[in-house]
């Protein structure tokens, strides 16, 4: 016959923790303030080395304003996004969007067109040319960025991106 203990461990799995593993497992729950830090701490450094002067005017070549590129680097060129989620994220009304959506439209920077799977609702993507046109107008210099790059390795370079782009992702995730 079993008693109360052996019966609670059966229906509830158990992970013992050796003596010696406590010290790893105290680095892991203290590893997030150590990583808050390293992305403080790196990121002025990969600004600084590759930041550009800001030359986003409308008189530009490709006539976008710092909010209109700021709407344009939330796009995805594969992944439709509602103007109405790119209006709550951005913490803007979609009615105030909605102009700076057509004139971008216009532009031929991003498509705004029906759902693929409601076709009631509205999905926009960046374009080539939008794409081409945040590469032109970003606060990172391409050069600077390629140049910084070349310094890696192909392994260190795809694992530099895949972290930024990871990096990236928890940003999105902020707003939700």
């Amino acid at each position: 016959m079993l008693d109360g203990a052996d019966c609670l461990y059966q229906l509830i799995p158990v992970q013992l923790v050796r003596f010696d593993e406590l010290s790893c497992l105290s680095i892991i729950l203290t590893m997030t303030d150590d990583d808050v830090f390293e992305v403080q701490r790196l990121y002025p450094q990969i600004y600084l080395a590759c930041h550009a002067d800001h030359v986003r005017a409308a008189s530009t070549r490709w006539r976008i304003s710092s909010q209109d590129a700021s709407i344009l680097v939330h796009l995805d060129r594969e992944v439709g996004l509602s103007p109405r989620t790119l209006a709550a994220h951005l913490g803007v009304a979609p009615s105030t969007l909605s102009a700076a959506l057509s004139r971008l439209s216009e532009l031929g920077y991003l498509t705004n067109e029906p759902g693929t799977t409601d076709r009631r609702k509205r999905e926009i993507r960046l374009t080539a040319r939008g794409a081409e046109a945040i590469a032109s107008t970003s606060v990172l210099n391409a050069e600077r960025v390629r140049a910084l790059l070349k310094k890696l390795k192909p392994d260190e370079r795809k694992a530099a991106v895949r972290g930024l782009a990871l990096l990236a992702e928890g940003a999105r995730r902020l707003k939700e």
